[in-house]
């Protein structure tokens, strides 16, 4: 594109909206947990702040050090991006769901629980209240996640003359190890391999969303039920 200029931002953009989303995030959680333990109204706020904290931090940064995220981070929609989203997604889940089946075969069903199901366990709350949490978990989180990991991380990888494919390797560990989830990175590897490749086809960012998202609505679906009492909860 004629005028555009390389981007100054790099990997300590990165590191600064990491240490931001996380020092957020412990701060709402020692604001708003009490003696009795994590109400809702906290635990959805520790859940969208920080991730909406560093996804917004991180546009601003392709703003002020670069040519904005429509071009630094190619987040800009196709019909062609949202189709390979959704197929790499829906092959996501046919590969993760076997997965965590065995993960919760090796691990025991009482270590299989996300830390967001851990953060909800023993609340139960109006469908209203679950259906936020619902479009929170599907679309907000991933969304918000690719912003920061697929574009912000990628981009600070690929500046410095990596190619592709050491960026999909190096945000799809960091993506998996981020989540400090130390038992579940395995299989949180699993489910960022078709993410990342939806990111490595197209190029561009939406397709990684989109994918990310599918990846995403059947744990937000049985946390959302689980939260009203309709199932267990052991997502």
């Amino acid at each position: 594109m004629a005028g555009e200029l390389p981007h100054r931002w790099g990997i300590w953009s990165y590191v600064l909206v990491e240490v931001l989303f996380l020092a957020v995030s412990f701060a709402i959680g020692r604001l708003l947990v009490g003696p009795d333990g994590p109400t809702a109204t906290g635990v959805i706020l520790g859940l969208s702040v920080p991730t909406l904290l560093a996804a917004g931090v991180a546009l601003l940064i392709t703003r002020v050090r670069g040519n904005g995220p429509r071009i630094d981070l190619g987040l800009h929609w196709t019909a062609r991006d949202v189709g390979i989203g959704l197929l790499f997604g829906f092959g996501g889940l046919i590969l993760s769901i076997p997965a965590s089946l065995v993960f919760v075969a090796v691990v025991g069903e009482e270590n299989a629980t996300t830390a967001v199901g851990q953060a909800f366990s023993g609340l139960e709350v109006g469908w209203p209240v679950a259906l936020l949490v619902f479009v929170l978990v599907a679309f907000v989180a991933p969304a918000c996640e690719e912003i920061v990991y697929r574009g912000l991380l990628w981009g600070a990888v690929t500046k410095h003359g990596a190619n592709r494919w050491v960026a999909f390797a190096i945000t799809t560990v960091l993506f998996a190890v981020a989540h400090l989830e130390l038992t579940r990175t395995p299989l949180l590897l699993v489910v960022a391999l078709p993410i990342g490749l939806a990111r490595v086809v197209t190029g561009r960012l939406p397709a990684s969303i989109v994918a990310h998202q599918v990846n995403n609505l059947v744990p937000a679906l049985a946390l959302a039920l689980a939260l009203t009492g309709g199932i267990p909860l052991g997502v």
